[in-house]
């Protein structure tokens, strides 16, 4: 019996902190900047099978089941056609759903908690100019116990991390863009740290790599003692970011090379240089 007050209290649990209005005027341009360096374009479009932008993902394949990301149009059935700008705002940054589901963590939302009002009223700007898809995404085909939404509340409260994206004294403005960036938008640490048994990224471990990506993949270690002792410089970094060449002449495959084309090859130059900084002067 108590098993069952536990699960049903669990049930029941509120979750995420109210939204408060949001005003703001965005900016398309940088929101379509945003969608970019944030893997929305890479993630919700399934480009090998020829799918429209945003539509809904290709399949992520992972120990717990295959989850298919969300169509992310302006269709009012199947997509975010009939959202507000708040129900946007807490599915980005606390990864509610504007029914009051706990997403999976598989959508990177624990990266986005820090996206100011601002940010958030520029994505959706730029979310409004998506023509819409009457299509809907397949739905996750995830075996009990993971199919339990309401479990996802039990893990949030055990793994659920704010980024640490704030500026830090004593560091320059690249340096510091490149926290931001790397830390938030462009979550690097969410393929590149290893997780556990629940799917939870071990912090301690945070850019050593990960063997075991969805669909067979892998992420090496970006620390940045493995990268110089690998030859690679800041500038080697960025411009692998840009172009998805390596410094050996290689080229990124599988999910990095979707990086590469949908996201960071967008990026300014600047705040390439700013991640490629960050990142081989950060262990940390």
């Amino acid at each position: 019996m108590a098993g069952i007050g536990t699960a049903a209290a669990t049930f029941v649990w509120p979750i995420g902190t109210e939204v408060e209005e949001i005003t703001l005027e965005g900016d398309v341009n940088r929101g379509a900047y945003l969608a970019r360096a944030s893997g929305c374009i890479a993630c919700h479009t399934n480009a090998e099978e020829g799918s429209a932008p945003l539509a809904g993902g290709a399949p992520l394949k992972t120990d717990f089941g295959t989850f298919y990301p969300p169509n992310l149009t302006t269709d009012p059935e199947y997509g975010m056609g009939s959202w507000t700008v708040e129900d946007f705002a807490r599915a980005v940054r606390q990864g509610i759903s504007p029914d009051g589901k706990p997403y999976y963590p598989t959508f990177t939302y624990p990266f986005y908690a820090n996206f100011s009002d601002q940010d958030i009223a520029d994505l959706w700007a730029a979310f409004q100019t998506v023509p819409p898809v009457d299509e809907a995404a397949p739905e996750h085909d995830v075996s009990f116990p993971f199919d339990q939404r309401w479990g996802l509340k039990l893990w949030r409260a055990a793994f659920l991390n704010i980024p640490n994206t704030d500026p830090e004294p004593g560091r320059n403005d690249a340096w510091n863009r490149g926290k931001e960036l790397v830390n938030g938008a462009t979550h690097c640490s969410a393929c590149h740290t290893p997780r556990n048994v629940v799917g939870a990224r071990i912090i301690a471990e945070r850019f050593s790599g990960n063997a075991d990506l969805p669909v067979g993949g892998k992420a090496p270690s970006i620390l940045s003692a493995d990268l110089l002792a690998e030859g690679w410089t800041a500038d080697d970094l960025a411009y692998a970011l840009r172009s998805g060449i390596t410094p050996s002449g290689d080229v990124f495959g599988g999910s990095m090379a979707e990086v590469v084309q949908f996201g960071t090859r967008f990026l300014t130059d600047d705040d390439l240089n700013a991640m490629a900084t960050y990142i081989m002067d950060s262990d940390t």
